[in-house]
């Protein structure tokens, strides 16, 4: 199998960044994108020229935005650990497995990510704080 075949099933092969973010913003709308995704680009002033420059620029929102399209708008199920650790146009999507509808997104529901995101990070930070002198990092 050559690599023509393996990537052919990621849905991502041959769709520019323009049609990602069209695609998205037709399905969901500018706030909610904004909601989960939290980029500035999507919240002032959106426009999908001012989007793709900005994502074009900044590799790890244009990353961020690229995983949203697989795995919100395609549905398509998280992939394994070496899998993940690609860029999302890098993916080998397994055979059989199709893009489904998308998911159903709410406010609330990007609310609970965020916090929960938030909580991570703030655990992230105390472990990082944390010495032999101080193990609870305070």
């Amino acid at each position: 199998m050559n690599n023509k075949e393996l990537y052919a099933s990621n849905p991502l092969t041959g769709v520019k960044l323009e049609q990602v973010v069209i695609e998205l913003v037709d399905q969901y709308g500018w706030e909610i994108l904004h909601a989960y995704l939290q980029l500035n680009c999507l919240k002032t002033n959106p426009s999908i020229e001012s989007t793709v420059k900005f994502l074009k620029k900044t590799v790890w929102a244009q990353e961020k935005v690229e995983n949203f399209y697989l795995y919100r708008l395609k549905n398509l199920p998280k992939p394994d650990d070496v899998q993940y650790e690609l860029p999302p146009r890098d993916r080998i999507v397994p055979e059989g497995q199709v893009p489904g509808t998308p998911c159903e997104l709410s406010f609330t529901d990007a609310k609970r990510i965020q916090e929960k995101k938030a909580a991570k990070d703030r655990a992230r930070t105390r472990k990082q704080r944390a010495t032999p002198q101080n193990p609870w990092g305070n």
